[in-house]
């Protein structure tokens, strides 16, 4: 039984709550699971996630990746072997204050309200 609930936990559940706190008056919030955590999406487009590693994977506009991980506890998101410009890994202890959490999640939603809203 133990096993069944490590499991179905591929993510951090309070780094999501805190998550849904600082993303509670998003018009247009949506959450799925997508790349093994918890995403959060705003007119569906992935802003934020629980990452299955623990921290964050956060969208950002392209053109700041190199000044943002600069920043400690911070590297692009690799993806099938790919590191990606506009794509962050947030280690966990980069967030563990509710101040920058916020600071880091605003560069996600920013980003992605600047984008045309997916689908209906």
């Amino acid at each position: 039984m133990p096993a069944v609930i490590l499991a179905a936990m591929a993510y951090d559940e309070e780094l999501a709550n805190r998550l849904r706190e600082v993303l509670a008056r998003e018009k247009r919030l949506t959450e799925k699971r997508m790349f093994g955590g918890l995403a959060f999406l705003i007119a569906g487009h992935m802003a934020v996630a629980a990452s299955r590693t623990g921290g964050l994977l956060l969208r950002c506009d392209p053109a700041t990746t190199d000044t943002l991980i600069a920043e400690p506890g911070t590297d692009r998101f690799v993806m099938r072997g790919k590191a990606m410009d506009g794509w962050l890994y947030v280690a966990p202890d980069a967030v563990e204050d509710d101040a920058e959490l916020r600071r880091w999640v605003a560069h996600g939603v920013d980003y992605v309200r600047g984008l045309p809203p997916k689908g209906g």
